[in-house]
């Protein structure tokens, strides 16, 4: 895949494995589908440690949560040095338009995170919320130890 994203080219290892391209994921230490949005996940991920600062292990990725009666999964969440929730990312492959509906589902998420921060991305573009839905810039590593 050819890095068409606004993130800056991260360096990924990947490997066909049984006719399937897979990526390297240094975070979770383990190989994964090298699908669109695990493309983007990436860039992020690595944007925000390369290029933000925030720290490696403040981040919990692709983790189960329950949302009433359901599990869902959240794509990336930023904790604070407090251990509190800080910043909701769901990630959509690019050709995913970043519409209302990815708006509410990472709104969903937040319902029991309750991060102060909800960021929604497909790597061409991505918007930044806070708690009274006004659009922010992307909080400094800096920051997370405010929260």
């Amino acid at each position: 895949m050819q890095n068409q994203l606004k993130y800056p080219q991260a360096q990924l290892r990947t490997r066909k494995h049984q006719q399937v391209l897979q990526v390297f994921d240094e975070f979770r230490k383990k190989w994964l589908q090298l699908s669109p949005e695990e493309f983007v996940r990436q860039h992020v991920l690595h944007y925000l440690v390369h290029t933000c600062k925030y720290p490696a292990s403040s981040m919990a990725i692709e983790k189960a949560l329950q949302l009433n009666d359901t599990i869902k999964r959240f794509d990336i969440v930023v904790y604070s040095k407090q251990l509190q929730p800080f910043l909701v990312i769901e990630c959509k492959a690019p050709y995913i338009p970043l519409e209302q509906s990815v708006v509410e589902q990472a709104l969903r998420y937040n319902l029991v995170l309750k991060a102060p921060f909800v960021m929604i991305t497909n790597g061409l573009s991505d918007f930044i919320f806070n708690t009274k839905g006004e659009q922010v810039q992307l909080p400094s590593a800096s920051e997370l130890t405010v929260y």
